[in-house]
C-alpha cells in the first residue's frame, strides 16, 4: 500500500467524521430550536443542510477514486462502507432539517404540552449515532452489535407518543395541526435511530466481513469472502 493511498484513506475517514459531527449537531440544534421556540436557530439548521449534501458528494468522489486503487478486500470493504455511512449521515441531516422546519411551524402556535418524550428520543438516537461512529473509528464490532437492539427502544417511545397525540386529536380537534407536526418530528427521530442502527450494522460488516442486516437481533450471517 502506497503512502499516497494511505493518506487518501485517512482523508476519507476524516470526511466521514466531519459529516458525523455536522449531522449530530444539526439534530441536537433542531430539537433545541423546538424546545426553546427559537426560529432563528431552526432556520440556521435548514440552511446548513447543504454542507452535509456537499460532504456526501465529496465522500462519494473520493471513494470512487480509491476503489480502483484498493489492493485488499479489507480496503474495498472500508471504501464501500464509507459510502454507505455517508449516505446515512446525509439522511440524518435531512431529518434534522425536517425537525427544524416543523419547529418553526409549531412556534407560531401555543405549546401543546411540555416536551419530554421528544428530547428523550433525541438523546437516545444521538447516543446510538455517536457510539456507532465510535465503533467505526476504534474498530469495535462488538460495540456496534450492542447498539442495534436499542433501535427498538426508540421505536417504542415513538409509538407511545403517537398514541398520546392521536388521543389529543380525538379529544380536541383544534390540536390536530400541532399534533401532526409533533408526529412528524417524532418519526424523524425514530428514523435517525434507524440510520444509527444501519451504521452499526455496516461497522460489523467492515470488521468481521459479516452482513447482519437481515439476520435479526445482530446475529451473524454467513461470512463474506475476506
Amino acid at each position: 500500500m502506497t503512502h499516497v493511498f494511505e493518506q487518501e484513506m485517512a482523508e476519507l475517514k476524516e470526511k466521514l467524521l466531519t459529516m458525523a459531527s455536522q449531522a449530530e449537531s444539526a439534530t441536537s440544534r433542531a430539537v433545541q430550536a423546538l424546545v426553546e421556540r427559537d426560529d432563528d436557530l431552526a432556520r440556521r439548521v435548514q440552511e446548513e443542510d447543504a454542507l452535509l449534501d456537499h460532504l456526501e458528494m465529496e465522500v462519494d468522489e473520493t471513494s470512487i477514486g480509491l476503489l480502483a486503487k484498493a489492493p485488499l478486500a479489507s480496503d474495498l470493504r472500508l471504501i464501500t462502507v464509507a459510502m454507505k455511512i455517508s449516505q446515512n449521515l446525509e439522511r440524518v441531516g435531512d431529518e434534522a432539517t425536517k425537525i427544524a422546519r416543523r419547529s418553526v411551524d409549531l412556534s407560531n402556535e401555543p405549546q401543546l404540552k411540555p416536551y419530554v418524550d421528544i428530547p428523550r428520543m433525541a438523546t437516545m438516537a444521538l447516543d446510538m449515532l455517536k457510539e456507532a461512529l465510535d465503533a467505526f473509528v476504534n474498530r469495535l464490532p462488538d460495540k456496534a452489535r450492542d447498539i442495534i437492539p436499542r433501535d427498538k427502544e426508540v421505536d417504542g417511545v415513538n409509538k407511545q407518543l403517537h398514541r398520546e397525540l392521536a388521543s389529543f386529536m380525538v379529544e380536541n380537534p383544534a390540536t390536530i395541526t400541532r399534533c401532526l407536526h409533533l408526529m412528524v418530528i417524532s418519526k424523524s427521530l425514530e428514523r435517525i435511530a434507524d440510520h444509527a442502527k444501519n451504521i452499526a450494522e455496516e461497522v460489523v460488516y467492515l470488521y468481521e466481513a459479516r452482513d447482519i442486516r437481515h439476520a435479526g437481533k445482530g446475529a451473524a450471517a454467513t461470512p463474506s469472502a475476506a
